[in-house]
């Protein structure tokens, strides 16, 4: 087994052809590496004949972290607009 290289290291079960019922309940799931199920899995029901591996990632995390890093992403592609009914209202806005 390799050391992990962050805290956050994580696992995903990768299955084969004869993966049991159990390792197919795992697929997408990502485990912190410290935390992931022993392989062969304790219900499998052919734990001689099991294939089953780990996919190593850095981070236990998918996809954007945070929403505000969601909202960046997706208004850096909007164009800019005054979306403003009005004026301010300072002399140098054009208001009163």
């Amino acid at each position: 087994m390799r050391k992990p290289t962050t805290k956050w290291h994580a696992v995903t079960v990768v299955l084969h052809d004869t993966s049991c019922a159990a390792a197919a309940l795992c697929r997408n799931t990502r485990f912190l590496a410290s935390e992931a199920p022993f392989l062969p899995l304790r219900t499998c029901p052919h734990p001689e004949k099991c294939r089953c591996t780990y996919r190593h990632y850095e981070d236990r995390r998918s996809g954007a972290r945070r929403t505000e890093d969601v909202s960046k992403a997706l208004s850096s592609s909007k164009p800019t607009s005054n979306r403003r009914k009005s004026p301010g209202r300072r002399a140098r806005d054009g208001g009163r």
